[in-house]
């Protein structure tokens, strides 16, 4: 059986990587990831060489229940990577703990024009840290104390210290 690809808003995103730590962001941008932002934390599969690359992500992503795609815009290389995916799951037929496949709504450009946090580095995979050169998080991320001393991962900021 398919999975049902839907979309979700930036801050709807937000939250959810606050409450799921089994979330992952997939970047499905080309040459733009290395000339712009991403979100921090993202893994970054680019569209050009995705199909060839979708068993490397179902093993990166095996302990995740949830993947986010997105490319800058989020109409077309975004939905068809997360469709290809979705039907690349259902055709292994596997128990994968993938349950929920979506599409970032507005993509990038999105995100980064709705004031969420982007990071410049240029770590592959981005462990969306502080402490990486180029890697910030706006107020979105909890209170500025805990921001201080959080150089957790966008998607385990949520988890107590």
């Amino acid at each position: 059986m398919a999975r049902m690809v839907s979309y979700v808003s930036a801050a709807k995103l937000v939250s959810m990587a606050r409450s799921n730590p089994r979330l992952a962001i997939i970047d499905v941008r080309d040459e733009e990831r290395s000339l712009q932002a991403h979100i921090p934390g993202s893994h970054h599969f680019a569209s050009g060489s995705f199909q060839a690359r979708m068993p490397e992500l179902a093993r990166a992503a095996a302990a995740k229940d949830t993947l986010v795609f997105h490319c800058a815009l989020s109409q077309v290389r975004g939905p068809k990577c997360a469709r290809m995916f979705s039907d690349y799951l259902s055709e292994a037929k596997d128990d994968s703990a993938i349950k929920n496949v979506m599409v970032l709504e507005r993509g990038f450009n999105g995100w980064e024009a709705s004031g969420q946090p982007v990071c410049r580095c240029t770590d592959a995979p981005c462990k969306g840290t502080r402490t990486t050169p180029n890697c910030w998080k706006t107020p979105n991320f909890g209170s500025p104390a805990k921001r201080k001393k959080d150089n957790r991962p966008l998607a385990m900021a949520h988890q107590k210290q």
